[in-house]
């Protein structure tokens, strides 16, 4: 029996995910409903992904008895407010990243998703790529023998678009795309507090980070290395140092289709969208939709993939850096 997905949001992140659940069974997922600020933009989106229905308001979406789960595609700073909606409603829920702006918005979010006994999972989709799971083995294997460092990098220039420069909307390099570094260092280190968190940057006029440096120092002297800019491009890669070798993720590491092992190159390809697409590698988003298909045949309210502990940790490390860099939302005073 299919998996009935409800989207919730009608912008660009949500048109990769309808085409990209497209290019799995369509026994295994359906889209069933989305959902919009506007009636004749959800119609729209509707209509362009082949979905029966279309609802103007987030609430009644909530209230659709034929949905089991919500993919939440709007903006971060939404997040909390509709996350709350959905899962009040005993709706199963899969949040795009960042899952909110602060680590007290995801504890919220995590303690009413165990209220009402529901699934809940941040979309790091990184985690759920083919790439990433080979990663995850060989590291359970000591491939390349006890792992001393961890290198991301993710710089993408777009101070021209609002979202990413503007603090009412929860912008900055941190909370976009440096959010992918540091998920990537907590997996390889499986989910382990730092001792340490030193962080330093830029802040643009409107005071959210242009650039920011993340190091953080492990037990057994073991270190991650994060750098990430929306002001110019870095080499967007991942690197994992170990004793015996050395893992690399070429670019684009957040949603990879290439892994090189010990100097060793092997392709993972991803599927051909079947109509054009917003974002990098975007038809991969399939992997996270299947994980979460898997998690609910489970009778499972978490994914072991991006557990809510790792969420959680995550957003503390970002709520540190921020702090000593200086970047401050509204949201923080609450």
């Amino acid at each position: 029996m299919a998996t009935r997905w409800g989207i919730c949001g009608a912008g660009k992140i949500s048109h990769d995910w309808s085409v990209a659940l497209k290019t799995l069974p369509a026994e295994d997922h359906q889209v069933v409903a989305v959902a919009a600020r506007s009636l004749e933009r959800a119609q729209d989106f509707a209509k362009k992904h082949g979905i029966p229905q279309a609802y103007g308001s987030y609430e009644e979406l909530a209230k659709d008895p034929n949905i089991d789960v919500v993919y939440l595609g709007v903006l971060h700073t939404q997040h909390l407010r509709v996350g709350l909606l959905f899962l009040n409603a005993g709706k199963n829920v899969l949040c795009e990243k960042p899952f909110a702006m602060n680590s007290r918005e995801v504890q919220q979010l995590v303690a009413a998703a165990k209220k009402n006994d529901v699934f809940l999972m941040e979309g790091i989709w990184s985690r759920c790529f083919p790439v990433q799971r080979e990663v995850s083995r060989l590291l359970s294997e000591e491939a390349v023998g006890e792992v001393k460092v961890v290198k991301a990098y993710f710089g993408s220039p777009q101070l021209h678009i609002p979202r990413s420069v503007e603090t009412e909307l929860g912008g900055g390099a941190l909370l976009d795309i440096g959010v992918y570094c540091l998920q990537f260092v907590l997996m390889v280190f499986q989910g382990e507090r730092p001792e340490s968190i030193h962080a330093t940057g830029h802040r643009l006029e409107s005071g959210v980070d242009e650039v920011m440096i993340v190091v953080l120092k492990f037990s057994r002297n073991r270190i991650g290395l994060c750098g990430f800019s929306i002001g110019v491009p870095l080499p967007n890669d991942a690197t994992i140092s170990g004793t015996k070798g050395t893992i690399r993720i070429p670019s684009p590491m957040w949603c990879p289709s290439v892994l090189v092992v010990n100097g060793k190159e092997t392709e993972y390809p991803l599927p051909e969208p079947c109509m054009p697409m917003n974002f990098t590698n975007s038809t991969g988003l399939r992997y996270e939709a299947e994980e979460v298909r898997q998690c609910l045949l489970k009778g499972l309210k978490e994914s072991s993939r991006m557990p809510l502990a790792d969420s959680v940790l995550l957003t503390e490390i970002m709520d540190e850096a921020r702090r000593q860099v200086g970047v401050v939302f509204t949201q923080d005073n609450q």
